[in-house]
């Protein structure tokens, strides 16, 4: 489990196919890696990697065709900038929202404009993922944990102060940017116990029935 608080700005430095599938080597910049263990989870652009080689500056992952195609890794190539983030500890504060680093989909960012010192990013998601989004929701870009502040259809937007800009990669993001989406995992649920027995059927989506049964209409 993770935060959404991005701890260092990392770069990857090499990309191997690997038996059918990925492994990256990671330059982890400043984030601290010394009571990082092999097996360790990382959070890099909101993505939950296994730790498999730990170097003083870096760290190697494999990457699953799975994860590979439903993320914006495909996308990288070596010298790309991510964002990092280490596992919870129990002593971690939470200053974020619980993040798993299993990523939904991938969004586009398609606005950006300055809103005092601060800038607003719309942001278009999936169909699929948004029903899962809520105005002063939270969602997880890149890893990032931010507040929704509009929703609009299959768009919302976000405002990112001068302090995430500077410590973060989406002070790189432009209009038709690719980013990685990860949905308050508490909404994911929701969903899934709202159907009650009938989830162990196969789904059809939320229907007027289905909000009928699970006393949304009187």
């Amino acid at each position: 489990m993770f935060t959404g608080i991005i701890l260092a700005i990392g770069k990857i430095s090499a990309i191997q196919r690997k038996a059918g599938d990925f492994r990256l080597q990671i330059d982890t910049g400043k984030l601290p890696l010394q009571d990082v263990q092999l097996g360790d989870s990382i959070a890099v652009n909101g993505v939950c990697l296994t730790a498999v080689e730990l170097g003083v500056r870096h760290f190697c992952a494999d990457v699953s065709n799975e994860t590979w195609e439903r993320t914006t890794l495909s996308q990288a190539a070596v010298g790309t900038a991510v964002n990092l983030e280490l596992a919870l500890t129990p002593s971690t504060r939470m200053g974020g929202h619980i993040v798993s680093g299993h990523v939904d989909g991938i969004g586009k960012v398609v606005g950006r404009r300055q809103d005092g010192r601060s800038q607003r990013f719309t942001v278009q998601v999936p169909d699929g993922l948004a029903k899962y989004i809520a105005e002063k929701g939270s969602i997880c870009i890149n890893g990032i944990s931010l507040t929704v502040n509009e929703v609009n259809g299959a768009l919302f937007g976000v405002n990112i102060v001068p302090h995430t800009l500077q410590e973060t990669t989406l002070d790189t993001a432009v209009v038709g940017t690719a980013v990685n989406l990860e949905v308050d995992i508490l909404a994911r649920y929701m969903e899934r116990l709202m159907r009650g027995e009938a989830a162990a059927q196969p789904y059809g989506g939320v229907t007027e029935d289905l909000l009928k049964k699970s006393g949304f209409f009187g």
